[in-house]
C-alpha cells in the first residue's frame, strides 16, 4: 500500500507524456501509463484522427475507473505533433509494418521517412524533452532520430533490448526456480537478429548462474538465447503484433526518467566506440542517460559478438543513408 501515494504524486506532478501512434502498440503504452501513473497528462497523436479519437474515448473510460479506486487522475487527450514536442517525454511508436516479402532495408526506408516527418512536425522541442523510440528497427531509428531532432544524444533513446532482457530473465527464472526479479541478466546489442546474451555476467543473488542450478538442471544456452530472440516473432505470427510487454516496459522507462530514479536499464543509445546505437546498460534520470555502463566484464567471445552486432547495425545505417541520398538526387 505504500506505493499508492507515490503513484498518486507522480500522476499529479504536472509531467506530460506524448505517444505518437494510436495503433496496438501506442494504445497499449498509453494504457500502461494510465494504470502505472507516471504523468498527469498523456497525449495521443496520430494522423488517423478517427482512430486516435476512438482510442482516446476508450482510454478515457479507464481513467474514470482508475481515478475512482484512488490511483489518481491521469488525463488522456488527442493532441497535435506540435503539442507533443513540448512534452517531457515523447514516445514514438508510429511506424509501418513489414509487408510480405518486403526486405528489412525497404521497411527501414519507409519508417525512416515517417520518423523524419514526425520529428520535423514536432519542432521546436522543449530543451529538456526526452524521446523514447519504440518503433522498429529501433536501433536504426534511434540513430536517425538523434540527427533529425537536434536534441543531445543522451535525450534520444530506444527501448532496445529492455524487453528482450525481461524475456530472458523470465525464462531463466522458470528454469532455475526463482522469481525473475532475482535474476540479474542482460541481452545486449541489436534489438533483433544479432542480439547476444551476456552469459558471463549473469548472477542470481550475486551468485554466478552456474552455481545456482539445481543438481539435475543443465542449461542449453543456445536454445535459451534463441527462445528469447524469437519470442516476439511467434507472438506476431499468432496475433499480428506485440503490445502489452512493450507497453509496460515503456511505462517503466518513463517512470525512471520522470522520477529521476537513476535506475539501470538496457536501452539503445549512441556509443562512440561502436559508431551506432545499440543496447548496453545505462543509468536513467530526468536528463535521459546519465552515463552508459559500457564496461561490463564480458569475455572475449561476448565482446566479439557485440562487435559483430554493432557492425551489422552500421551496415544497415550505411545502406539507409545511401538509399536516402539516391532518393534525393
Amino acid at each position: 500500500m505504500e506505493s499508492l501515494p507515490a503513484a498518486h504524486d507522480l500522476a499529479r506532478s504536472g509531467a506530460r507524456i506524448a505517444v505518437l501512434g494510436a495503433g496496438s502498440v501506442g494504445s497499449a503504452i498509453a494504457f500502461a501509463l494510465i494504470l502505472y501513473p507516471v504523468a498527469s497528462e498523456v497525449l495521443l497523436v496520430d494522423p488517423n484522427s478517427k482512430l486516435r479519437d476512438a482510442q482516446v474515448r476508450d482510454l478515457e473510460d479507464a481513467t474514470t475507473y482508475h481515478g475512482a479506486v484512488g490511483f489518481g487522475g491521469v488525463r488522456i487527450r488527442a493532441a497535435s505533433h506540435k503539442e507533443a514536442g513540448r512534452s517531457d517525454i515523447i514516445i514514438i511508436s508510429a511506424g509501418a509494418k513489414q509487408r510480405p516479402g518486403e526486405s528489412r532495408t525497404d521497411l527501414l526506408a519507409r519508417n525512416r521517412s515517417i520518423l523524419k516527418c514526425a520529428t520535423n512536425d514536432m519542432k521546436p522541442f522543449r530543451q529538456d524533452a526526452v524521446i523514447l523510440l519504440v518503433a522498429n528497427p529501433v536501433d536504426i531509428l534511434a540513430f536517425f532520430c538523434q540527427k533529425y531532432s537536434g536534441l543531445p544524444r543522451e535525450q534520444v533513446i530506444g527501448s532496445g533490448t529492455f524487453l528482450d532482457t525481461a524475456r530472458l530473465r523470465g525464462i531463466l527464472g522458470q528454469k532455475v526456480g526463482v522469481d525473475a526479479g532475482s535474476v540479474d541478466a542482460y541481452v545486449l546489442g541489436e534489438h533483433g537478429e544479432s542480439q547476444m546474451v551476456a552469459w558471463s555476467c549473469i548472477t542470481i543473488g550475486a551468485v554466478p548462474l552456474e552455481q545456482c542450478l539445481p543438481g539435475h538442471i543443465t542449461l542449453d544456452r543456445k536454445a535459451i538465447a534463441t527462445e528469447t530472440r524469437d519470442k516476439a516473432a511467434k507472438i506476431i505470427e499468432a496475433k499480428g503484433a506485440t503490445s502489452f510487454g512493450i507497453g509496460a516496459l515503456a511505462a517503466a522507462i518513463c517512470k525512471s526518467i520522470i522520477s529521476d530514479q537513476r535506475t539501470v536499464r538496457p536501452v539503445s543509445h549512441y556509443i562512440d566506440s561502436f559508431g551506432c546505437c545499440l543496447s548496453l546498460p545505462v543509468v536513467l534520470s530526468r536528463k535521459g542517460i546519465v552515463r552508459s555502463l559500457n564496461t561490463m566484464p564480458l569475455n572475449q567471445e561476448e565482446k566479439d559478438l557485440l562487435a559483430q552486432s554493432a557492425a551489422a547495425l552500421r551496415r544497415l545505417i550505411a545502406n539507409a543513408e545511401e538509399t536516402g541520398a539516391m532518393q534525393n538526387d
